[in-house]
């Protein structure tokens, strides 16, 4: 279709009024969502409030516990959605200036020489001089407005003061202290594979191999705050797979992917007849770490504003053998780092290679202490800046310690020497704040740390540091690790997407699903299936190769553990610290469901015949 030099004037015409009356309303909208925002905190809900007080008065009112849980779910995804919106505005009112720009220079490049000086008088869309600058100034003003509006909502976290804080702080005592680099120094080192191959056959004889090994444990009254002078060297030969297999040195197990390669699992008990409780003791100080187990030693660590400690107990009698400190450490901060009541200082689950034991607190500090309890070297990473508190864990490949430290202030992956917490090489992460922890997934014969957050899936050489591929399918400040197994990592968050990526030459998206996402939970992936479990209560079970659902189970109580698979069973914590163990397969069957009778956020632990709960207070061993 030919357009004659006046239909082309008054389509440049109508494109620009309209692009200015577009760009107008969001302008508006964006202002107005900024004024609400201020005057308004959506974080900060009167009426949550008001039931959490009534909680602290009737504690044991599982209705208002329900409708507080409800309640802050509907305003988490209330608060997010209102991020998109803010997000989508910005980008709908950059267009609209644009197409505006584009409109008038088009139409003003019809406009030849006299012709268009006679026009500007007859048009009121470019009517004299005057009051096109007043017009072009007042919607520069507009614009530049109501882009600084949408930003300032959007980073409304930034100064967001959490309603409740660490057990006994006080926001007045919180300082962020931006984070330190660490020098880098590459280093090589043998590679074992790691497949997560089955060895139930194989456990009873590495763990009578390991028992004959294992030296004589310091029994340690007082803890070992006695600072550093010299690195000392955790020196020991690098487990074998068997004897990673035996034991349960990270988070998630051997491989931190959520698969204990144990037989005869203990299924259910009763804490209030004792019947199936071999022993329970109180933890000094609260932490949400799970245990980790080696022989016969469990580590966990708890902190409050007083001090961040490391405990020690015998895993067979739950005698406590020794505690450490993390103090005297160069570069631990003054004041405390802000934490919400549900993150704390304690969060990160510790790591062990047999010799050494490992713990990160949410100051930043870093602490390697021997099985004795004296400390072989200490150091802080820089006190990460993260609004609820630092919370990824641990994880040994070889004789490297792996760290993800992704903060709001840079995102990055690391490796220290266990031997004397020197750096062997460091990463920088094109990606934002998270709380995902490392996880070890073997690709075609070669150990890979797989990472996840926002935008970003990622793996990682653990010898070298070299990102080996990435794709962005995250969103969001994702807190679930991967799952992982046959090749294909299992990403997911809540707001986000739960995706399937095949690893080989290249990483392929197989297939995405977004009816169930966990929110802190990571997935669970093995044998063919894949297990997810939400902040909601929901726990749902896909096929792992097309993300079929086979079947899905409501709970009342919502799920921040992740679930563990062990004997052919799905073990899942809810927050409620209910344990249901499920059988793994098509259809759902349920095995056995039991009460710790407190609440628990944490992992269940297989190690030595027994499991091993950590609830909020108590420690329990599970076993015959």
């Amino acid at each position: 279709m030919n357009l004659t030099l006046k239909d082309k004037m008054s389509l440049a015409r109508g494109l620009a009024w309209f692009a200015a009356l577009f760009s107008l309303i969001v302008s508006i909208m964006l202002i107005a969502n900024y004024l609400q925002l201020k005057s308004v905190d959506p974080l900060e809900s009167p009426a949550l409030q008001s039931l959490v007080e009534r909680l602290h008065d009737n504690p044991n009112d599982e209705v208002l516990k329900e409708n507080i849980r409800s309640l802050d779910l509907l305003i988490r995804k209330a608060y997010f959605t209102s991020q998109w919106q803010i997000r989508t505005g910005a980008y709908l009112l950059i267009f609209g200036v644009l197409l505006f720009v584009l409109a008038v220079r088009y139409l003003k490049s019809l406009r030849p020489g006299l012709e268009e000086m006679e026009s500007i008088e007859k048009d009121a869309f470019l009517d004299k001089q005057l009051a096109r600058k007043w017009l072009v100034y007042s919607g520069m003003g507009l614009f530049i407005l109501a882009l600084g509006a949408g930003f300032l909502s959007n980073n409304v976290l930034d100064s967001y003061e959490p309603a409740v804080v660490a057990e006994n702080q006080s926001p007045s005592d919180v300082e962020v202290i931006e984070v330190l680099p660490v020098a880098e120094n590459p280093a090589e080192v043998a590679v074992e594979s790691t497949s997560p191959e089955d060895l139930n056959t194989k456990e009873q004889a590495a763990s009578e191999d390991i028992q004959k090994t294992e030296p004589v444990a310091e029994k340690v009254d007082e803890p070992k705050t006695e600072p550093v002078k010299a690195p000392a060297k955790a020196s020991a030969a690098i487990p074998s797979q068997e004897q990673w297999r035996a034991n349960y040195p990270f988070f998630r197990g051997p491989q931190a992917d959520g698969i204990a390669f144990k037989a005869n699992t203990p299924e259910q008990f009763d804490i209030a007849s004792g019947n199936g409780v071999l022993w329970q003791v109180k933890i000094p100080k609260h932490g949400y770490n799970s245990p980790i187990v080696w022989n016969d030693k469990l580590f966990v660590s708890g902190a409050d504003n007083e001090a961040r400690e490391v405990y020690c107990y015998q895993a067979s009698t739950g005698e406590l053998l020794w505690q450490a400190k993390a103090d005297q450490i160069p570069g631990s901060p003054a004041k405390l780092p802000k934490v919400t009541e549900d993150t704390g200082l304690a969060a990160p689950t510790m790591a062990t290679n047999g010799a050494a034991v490992f713990a990160l607190f949410g100051t930043g500090d870093l602490l390697a202490l021997d099985f004795s309890g004296k400390r072989l070297w200490a150091k802080n990473l820089g006190v990460p800046d993260n609004h609820y508190g630092h919370s990824s864990s641990l994880i040994i490949y070889n004789d490297k310690l792996i760290i993800q430290y992704d903060t709001n202030r840079g995102a990055k992956v690391m490796a220290l020497a266990t031997a004397d917490g020197s750096s062997q090489w460091e990463t920088e992460r094109d990606a934002r704040i998270s709380w995902a922890s490392p996880v070890l997934a073997e690709v075609n014969g070669k150990t890979q740390v797989v990472l996840t957050g926002e935008p970003l899936v990622a793996g990682y050489d653990p010898e070298t540091g070299e990102e080996l591929w990435k794709m962005d399918v995250m969103m969001g400040e994702v807190g679930p690790s991967v799952g992982y197994a046959d090749g294909v990592v299992y990403a997911a968050n809540e707001y986000a997407t739960l995706a399937a990526i095949k690893l080989g030459e290249t990483a392929e998206l197989i297939w995405e699903d977004s009816e169930y996402l966990p929110e802190v939970a990571s997935p669970l992936a093995v044998d063919g299936f894949l297990i997810i479990a939400t902040s909601y209560g929901v726990v749902a079970c896909y096929d792992a190769k097309d993300g079929t659902k086979y079947w899905e189970q409501e709970y009342g109580d919502g799920i921040y553990a992740s679930p563990v698979y062990a004997d052919g069973k799905v073990y899942v914590m809810d927050m409620g610290g209910n344990l249901h163990v499920i059988k793994l397969g098509k259809e759902f069957q349920l095995v056995a469901e039991s009460s710790l009778g407190e609440k628990s956020v944490c992992s269940p632990v297989f190690a030595n015949g027994k499991m091993y709960l950590r609830g909020f207070d108590q420690l329990y061993c599970i076993g015959k």
